[in-house]
């Protein structure tokens, strides 16, 4: 065991051991209730800007936290030190933290029965064995395509290189014990154009499970240019009332306010603009939001909760009728309600689409606001006040006539999701929630 704390690399089962010794020493002083888990993350993270090597960088982070009850009281800790003594320490903080606190009736473990049995392989680990040089040679590949695209293309904040592979064990005194690794890649490209002495910024990126599943590094750095070069002669507009068209990784914001209203925190607190909203018809008949745990190299898939309680698929929203909340076991006890297998989260929330693109969809608006980047937070989780900064396209008859910017774009989100009319099949994948373009039939929007 003293070898795992001088050790550079750990595996999945070392991960375990030390899991495990933190569980039997939580048990052996007398707790009802002990959890652990331990991570070891190591990366690679290569910037260049004009054409030279800005920051190279590598990771190598490791973690334990041990969490115990005794009498409904809880307490925790948690140590980057890996050797036995260290990780005995962390459980004896745990324990003298859990004999101050308060009793809380909801605090425990998932139920035993929950636990997950059946830990599926989602094919989340796919290591990229790239060099350092290998890293930066892309990386100068994607920002030079981005500046040759076009000259006034004349700055750039650099184009990024990273890769990740991190693994993760978690075990309780229920006689659970899980593991499992995955990985995360990524090609980023920032760049700057001017026109009239008006600057505008832009970017692009590609993020995968699997390297192999990565946009080429010059394609990522064309399309960020791309992009940029269609923001140059952005004007202000009147404030109107207009339809508003999000492109698709900015549709999944817009739908990611709903989760954060239904979750179980916000429920419990009786913050949430949408407070028992169970049986509410929240959106349109035709928007249904479902859950898919299990997705092959899905970037938010895991086969258990951070409290190992088995994932599985589920129907959040069906035909606009809210189904049910996002809970973990302590929100879930708060409310008189049973684990969503939530705890850290929502796992790969999915937007079916209506068999329509982008350029379907702007076809359809006819005249209206395409959204492209939004700024600021701007949004009130418990009234639903919705305010954000706006950047994108002015649409006449179905076809973009000029790039827009200082807009915002405004509303309640308990009235907006009524309004949505369209989904695209563009679904974004490079995130937790897969959510194509979307329509909204009418929004203000505040400008000059």
């Amino acid at each position: 065991m003293e070898k795992l704390a001088r050790r550079e690399s750990l595996g999945r089962e070392d991960l375990e051991s030390l899991v495990k010794l933190a569980l039997d020493e939580a048990m052996q002083r007398g707790v009802d209730q002990a959890e652990a888990a331990a991570s070891h993350d190591t990366g690679l993270s290569a910037t260049a800007r004009l054409g030279d090597v800005e920051n190279l960088e590598y990771t190598n982070d490791r973690g334990i936290g041990i969490t115990v009850y005794k009498n409904s009281c809880k307490g925790s800790a948690s140590t980057s030190d890996f050797s036995p003594a260290a990780v005995r320490e962390a459980v004896a903080k745990a324990c003298t933290f859990a004999e101050v606190t308060a009793s809380d009736k909801y605090a425990g473990l998932a139920d035993a029965e929950l636990m997950c049995t059946d830990i599926k392989d989602l094919n989340l680990d796919h290591p990229w064995s790239i060099e350092a040089g290998r890293a930066i040679e892309l990386a100068i590949d994607a920002e030079a395509a981005a500046l040759g695209f076009d000259k006034r293309i004349s700055n750039s904040e650099g184009a990024t290189v990273s890769t990740n592979r991190g693994s993760r064990a978690y075990g309780n005194s229920h006689g659970f014990m899980g593991s499992f690794s995955r990985t995360s890649h990524s090609i980023t490209c920032i760049v700057l154009a001017e026109s009239d002495g008006v600057m505008q910024r832009d970017y692009d990126y590609t993020a995968t499970r699997d390297p192999e599943d990565l946009r080429d590094a010059a394609g990522v750095g064309e399309r960020a240019a791309r992009r940029v070069i269609n923001r140059l002669g952005a004007r202000k507009i009147e404030t109107t009332r207009a339809p508003v068209l999000y492109v698709p990784d900015i549709a999944r914001g817009f739908i990611g306010h709903a989760i954060g209203a239904i979750s179980g925190g916000a429920q419990y607190r009786r913050s949430s603009f949408l407070l028992d909203a169970i049986g509410d018809k929240i959106f349109p008949d035709f928007v249904n939001i479902q859950e898919r745990p299990h997705l092959e190299k899905g970037m938010a898939s895991a086969p258990y909760d951070a409290e190992g309680v088995a994932t599985y698929d589920r129907e959040i929203v069906t035909d606009g009728i809210l189904q049910g909340y996002i809970l973990s076991s302590y929100s879930a006890r708060r409310l008189g309600l049973t684990t969503t297998a939530n705890a850290g989260g929502a796992q790969n929330l999915v937007v079916p689409g209506g068999g329509k693109d982008k350029a379907s969809l702007i076809r359809e608006m006819g005249t209206g606001f395409l959204v492209e980047e939004l700024i600021g937070q701007g949004v009130n989780g418990v009234t639903g006040d919705y305010s954000r900064g706006a950047v994108g396209q002015w649409i006449e008859n179905g076809e973009v006539q000029f790039p827009v910017h200082e807009v915002t774009i405004a509303g309640n989100l308990r009235d907006l999701y009524p309004r949505i009319v369209a989904i695209g099949d563009d679904q974004d994948i490079r995130g937790g929630i897969r959510c194509g373009s979307l329509l909204v039939e009418e929004m203000t929007i505040a400008g000059a």
